[in-house]
């Protein structure tokens, strides 16, 4: 059970691009009429790649156009990162008390009676803000913030378990699209960034988390069953069949969430959660193909190829299913 509130924000936007200074190791600047301090800029975050928190910043400047409605009005839960990709982090979700009166949050009661005021990126300001707190990765809530508990979308994290491959991970990808495709569901794909395939479904508001949850176990169970050779949907570790592909349904719990689009990932060579064709999948892909360096080009060639996910339309009726 939980309420949610989000503050007025402005609508995702980003204006003209942003370049962020690559000598100095702080700078101020503002942003959609908001002044932001930046710090650290030349600190490694990646050493051995020599990239540092400025070229972080300036690729989600880069990449706002296409990010910034995947994140709008969801609560972000922060995994901060202050020594870089390979150093400790911890997750953050209370939004710090030093924020900006032009961040705006969402409040959100969880189980245990507290009321949470999750920080929420509406602009390229307040997502420049974020990131400069040490967030490598973004991890949006599966609701928008006036019901948080009503997704707008499912998804099926597809994680390998040890001994199996990355071709597995395709595999079983394409295994999942079809399944959902013979029940009349479109579904599309993007790489974790990490090590798996992510599929969401776009669904219409209505079913609550539970519910959504308990579909897509279902599903994996239902999947798994059929296709035992590769599948598993066996959630407990010490069960969990090696050489196999787990269907994460689990993840679709209530206050659990994923890197979104487009997040990097603190992995080596900074690797980007992109969105791919099937088509793509099909042929067989490297998640180390979608980096730091390269998305923002890719998405100025194809497209925001996740933008079905935000459409009104041509949303799954999950209740049907149910």
């Amino acid at each position: 059970m939980s309420v949610a509130r989000v503050s007025p924000g402005a609508k995702p936007r980003s204006r003209g691009h942003i370049e962020i200074p690559s000598e100095t190791p702080e700078t101020d600047l503002e942003i959609d009429g908001n002044p932001i301090h930046l710090t650290n800029l030349t600190k490694l975050f990646w050493p051995d790649d020599k990239i540092t928190k400025r070229d972080l910043l300036q690729y989600y400047a880069n990449i706002a156009p296409a990010l910034l409605p995947h994140l709008h009005n969801r609560a972000m839960v922060m995994k901060r990162y202050p020594d870089g990709a390979f150093g400790k982090f911890f997750f953050q979700k209370h939004a710090p008390e030093s924020k900006p009166a032009w961040i705006s949050v969402c409040n959100i009661l969880h189980p245990s009676a507290n009321l949470v005021d999750f920080p929420v990126i509406q602009n390229l300001s307040s997502l420049l803000w974020v990131v400069n707190l040490g967030c490598i990765d973004l991890n949006p809530w599966y609701a928008v913030c006036d019901n948080a508990d009503l997704p707008d979308y499912l998804h099926f994290d597809l994680d390998p378990t040890p001994g199996a491959v990355f071709s597995q991970v395709l595999e079983t990808a394409l295994l999942v699209r079809d399944a959902l495709a013979a029940m009349k569901i479109v579904s599309y794909a993007k790489t974790s960034g990490s090590r798996g395939i992510h599929v969401y479904i776009p669904i219409v508001r209505g079913p609550d988390q539970k519910q959504v949850w308990s579909f897509a176990k279902a599903f994996s169970k239902e999947l798994a069953a059929k296709h035992a050779e590769v599948i598993t949907a066996e959630y407990r570790v010490a069960k969990r069949p090696a050489k196999r592909v787990l269907v994460d349904y689990n993840q679709n719990a209530w206050g659990r969430t994923l890197a979104s689009v487009y997040s990097v990932r603190p992995k080596p060579r900074a690797p980007v959660s992109a969105p791919v064709t099937w088509k793509e999948i099909e042929d067989g892909l490297a998640i180390e193909d979608f980096r730091l360096d390269n998305m923002p080009e890719r998405v100025k060639r194809v497209g925001d190829l996740f933008k079905p996910i935000l459409a009104k339309t041509n949303r799954v009726k999950l209740e049907r299913f149910l």
